[in-house]
């Protein structure tokens, strides 16, 4: 059986971060529908079982918004029900919650273990007051910290902590940077309450936020791109000498506790998503979904082409919520979109080259029935490992680590 993961939307916060640009919405836990919302998702789960049915399921991963808002009986019935929907379950399933350390103790830690968890990802994102206030997080860095202890003391099999570097202070015209040294002390301190797996942002600002729109206007104080880099390399040595294996651009871990889920987006594995908002990226999928590039044939494929349907289900929870209720034989979204084999192949350089050990080329290439290697992709490859910025072994590509901070450019180049 083809592996496959399950991502399972939440979109609601108790306060909209100005950096971020994921749905969610501001709410207060006892304003949230908290069982309807699961209802939604159950219902749509009904719709899109078969394609779990032919599959290995590798992973869950609730994510948002503030899952840890969601009560955690809803959580372990949404959970349920994916579980038994898949053909199989992988022998190490990894279900993983995303937190926020003002909607997380040790009792909710404990009682969403008991719903079946066993990984929790919490925002801890800084330790530093005037910058967590900065970016408009609801917690202080005790706060941060405690919620890790806490979910480490409930028993959690694995816990993770996020933070966010490259974050400047002050005016756009007198931004005061986050020191290098600084940044590499507090994953030093996340890494110190016992935690195994450690995720590490540089701060981007993206349209569409209130970053976003400051900085359009001039008016948001910006790190520049040598310090960002010099805080990125002094992270990464921070936490190697901690034990843990830089083994994604972002991503640290102790042997054994890669975040699965994530490891799946950047292996390329299909994935199933369920609830507003949530992407969904299913090769073949079930044509009883009425998706309107799904059907074969009103795009000219060749018989066993290998494209895949990205889909977006719709964005507003209410109308989501009324859709799911509705019932009806197709499920209404706001998006979806065709990938051919071509596509596919370059979303798998873009996210292979993020892995330390970076991906096979050629193996990805002949699973998506297209050849690996052009005379451009060639002659670009070759110029890349001659400047130093690329590794090619046979068929597998990988970026050397001096050179990841670039990896998004190389990556590029090989499309």
């Amino acid at each position: 059986m083809e592996p496959i993961t399950a991502y399972v939307h939440f979109p609601w916060c108790l306060k909209k971060c100005p950096y971020c640009d994921f749905v969610s919405f501001a709410k207060a836990r006892e304003e949230i529908d908290h069982r309807g919302y699961a209802d939604a998702v159950l219902a749509e789960l009904a719709r899109r079982a078969e394609v779990l049915g032919q599959r290995e399921l590798r992973s869950v991963f609730f994510g948002g918004g503030t899952p840890s808002l969601w009560e955690p009986e809803e959580i372990g019935r949404v959970l349920s029900a994916i579980t038994a929907a898949a053909g199989r379950l992988s022998p190490d399933l990894e279900v993983t919650v995303e937190c926020n350390p003002t909607s997380l103790d040790e009792s909710r830690a404990r009682a969403l273990r008991a719903s079946g968890v066993n990984r929790l990802s919490v925002g801890v994102q800084g330790l530093d007051v005037e910058r967590l206030r900065f970016l408009g997080r609801l917690h202080d860095p005790d706060g941060g910290l405690g919620a890790l202890t806490a979910a480490l003391r409930s028993g959690m099999p694995r816990v993770s902590g996020d933070l966010i570097y490259g974050v400047a202070l002050g005016t756009a015209e007198a931004a005061r940077e986050q020191r290098p040294e600084h940044a590499a002390a507090e994953a030093r301190a996340v890494a110190s309450t016992g935690v195994s797996h450690i995720s590490a942002y540089s701060l981007t600002i993206e349209p569409g936020t209130s970053f976003g729109e400051l900085a359009r206007r001039g008016r948001l104080p910006l790190a520049g791109d040598d310090g960002v880099a010099e805080t990125f390399f002094a992270i990464d040595e921070a936490l190697e000498a901690q034990g843990f294996t830089h083994y994604e651009i972002s991503n640290y871990a102790r042997p054994g506790h890669e975040a699965r889920h994530n490891l799946g987006y950047w292996q390329g594995v299909d994935y199933l998503g369920l609830g507003c908002a949530a992407f969904g990226t299913v090769s073949r999928p079930d044509p009883r979904w009425g998706l309107r590039s799904a059907g074969a044939g009103d795009h000219g494929e060749a018989p066993g082409e290998a494209f895949a349907v990205r889909y977006r289900n719709l964005v507003s929870p209410e109308r989501y919520m009324a859709a799911m209720v509705e019932g009806g034989q197709t499920i209404p979204v706001a998006s979806d979109e065709r990938l051919g084999p071509e596509t596919r192949l370059s979303e798998r350089i873009m996210l292979g080259l993020r892995l330390r050990e970076g991906f096979d080329l050629e193996a990805a290439a002949a699973a998506l029935g297209v050849p690996a290697w052009s005379a451009a992709r060639r002659k670009a490859a070759e110029r890349l490992e001659r400047a130093g910025r690329l590794r090619v072994d046979g068929g597998r590509l990988s970026v050397p680590r001096a050179a990841w901070v670039f990896a998004d450019g190389i990556a590029a180049e090989l499309f």
